[in-house]
């Protein structure tokens, strides 16, 4: 017994827990050579094994992608949970943006932000891990393509949405917005960490120039991260994106 009490309190502190998230703005299916194929989509998701997906560019029984529940057929090939959120109506039916999720999520909130070249919103889950780091929330992200300037209005609606949250937050999905952008640095100010190491040009898939899908978390538990753009060139115009965050099993002195 007194074994088995000493290996519960030491094994915590030689395995890091870890959450495994992936953001990926998947232009409704359809690839950069045309293609409309949304198991494609689910491959390169699946191989990253992630416990929770933030999805842009997301269509709700659309006519040019089919009539397809997108979020929900993804989340039928992944095994996964999910929650649609709508920007607009759209040929028949809805465009917005999707989270999937392997953790039971708890409650879903909308975050409407101001109005761009077209409506755009934030989509939070609350979910709770069974071990590292608890509750907390993920927020998919899909802000205004044209202005910085309504970018910056956005991240400030959404940072006023969040400021009470008493547990962590992880932000993800496509900015539109390049790493010294004034909207991202206002996310900086405010606290946010990027998780980013290095430059990582995620537009467009084929030849990626620009830098604008991110995640950034604030509120975490002391912890270490590893990011990478996948590098996917065929099944949307985006690349995606994978962290791992994990807790970070050092002792301080």
């Amino acid at each position: 017994m007194r074994i088995f009490v000493i290996l519960s309190l030491i094994l915590p502190c030689l395995f890091a827990e870890e959450l495994r998230l992936v953001a990926y703005n998947i232009h409704h299916g359809e690839g950069m050579d045309g293609k409309l194929d949304l198991e494609r989509i689910a491959k390169v998701i699946a191989a990253e094994k992630p416990d929770l997906v933030a999805l842009q560019e997301v269509d709700n029984r659309c006519k040019r992608s089919g009539g397809v529940d997108q979020a929900a057929e993804l989340a039928k090939l992944l095994k996964m949970e999910h929650r649609f959120g709508k920007f607009m109506d759209y040929q028949g039916g809805e465009y917005g943006m999707a989270i999937l999720s392997r953790l039971p999520i708890e409650e879903t909130i909308i975050h409407k932000l101001p109005k761009g070249a077209e409506p755009r919103i934030a989509l939070e889950v609350v979910v709770k891990s069974p071990s590292w780091p608890g509750k907390f929330s993920f927020v998919g992200i899909h802000n205004d393509w044209i202005k910085e300037a309504l970018r910056v209005q956005q991240i400030k609606v959404l940072q006023t949405g969040l400021k009470d949250r008493k547990y962590p937050v992880i932000l993800a999905g496509d900015f539109n917005a390049e790493p010294k952008s004034d909207s991202l640095m206002k996310l900086e100010k405010d606290g946010w960490k990027m998780l980013r190491q290095g430059r990582k040009n995620t537009w467009s898939a084929s030849e990626p120039k620009v830098e604008i899908d991110f995640f950034f978390a604030k509120g975490l538990p002391v912890f270490q991260f590893q990011d990478t753009v996948i590098a996917e060139t065929v099944a949307s115009d985006h690349r995606p994106i994978a962290v791992v965050i994990s807790a970070n099993a050092k002792k301080k002195d």
